[in-house]
């Protein structure tokens, strides 16, 4: 009668080098085994400040300053943003385009939708990213922080009161070709003013209504067509937009007047 051979013991899996007290790991219903142990990271107190994450501007790139370096405008924000650009059709088709290049959506109220109408057809790679609408005829858009809306209105000199208010993540671009009856009005409630080439005595109103040094204003009048004078309340700064390769093939070369 043949003696049955004993089967030789089943070994436990050696523990992990480094566990603490190299205890075997267990296994855990429903989570598999343990892993291997490491020690934590901590940082005194008094080093805290040390910590911090390289976060770089982000926004809207409307060109580059007197030191070549991207002027940068963020342009969407948890609150009310209201710009003004006493300018021409092509720098404000350029900022709109770059905001749909940021994520945005585009919604623009205008007398002249022939002249906007390609440039909607053909940003967003057939998204439909950027809508015209007749004057007055803008719906509520629903922004959010996952989807701000920029408004252009480009309703000429005198553009009526719009039914849709800057709010959060929603900013209002208004476009003037000149300056008119409304324009004073319109710059005192912007937070953003930018002003490309007008005429001396334009530019003496400009002046007046933004506080500009003499020399300023008489820049004004001498700017280049894709250079614009970006004013806040405490600070100026002169751009130069350069259109890229797509934006000159779509829009043309930069002008001041249509």
């Amino acid at each position: 009668m043949a003696v049955p051979t004993v089967p030789p013991a089943v070994r436990r899996p050696a523990p992990s080098p480094g566990g603490p007290g190299d205890r075997p790991r267990r296994a855990r219903r429903g989570f598999g085994l343990l892993g291997p142990r490491r020690n934590r990271h901590v940082v005194p107190a008094d080093q805290t400040s040390g910590i911090a994450l390289p976060v770089s501007d982000d926004g809207v790139v409307i060109g580059i300053d007197r030191h070549e370096q991207p002027a940068v405008l963020g342009l969407f924000r948890p609150e009310q943003f209201d710009v003004l650009l006493v300018g021409g059709l092509w720098t404000a088709q350029v900022f709109a385009l770059r905001a749909v290049a940021t994520g945005a959506r585009v919604a623009v109220e205008t007398g002249r939708g022939p002249v906007w109408q390609p440039m909607a057809q053909a940003a967003g790679g057939g998204m439909q990213c950027v809508s015209v609408h007749a004057v007055g005829q803008v719906a509520p858009q629903g922004p959010s922080v996952s989807n701000p809306v920029l408004v252009v209105r480009d309703c000429g000199a005198r553009p009526p009161r719009s039914r849709l208010a800057a709010g959060p993540w929603q900013s209002v671009l208004t476009v003037l070709p000149y300056l008119g009856p409304t324009a004073p009005r319109l710059i005192a409630s912007a937070a953003l003013v930018g002003v490309q080439r007008v005429s001396p005595q334009e530019a003496a109103v400009v002046g007046d209504l933004l506080r500009l040094p003499q020399a300023e204003v008489r820049t004004l009048s001498t700017l280049g067509d894709n250079v614009t004078l970006w004013c806040t309340r405490r600070d100026r700064q002169l751009v130069m937009t350069q259109p890229t390769e797509a934006e000159t093939a779509l829009l043309g070369a930069p002008r001041r007047v249509d």
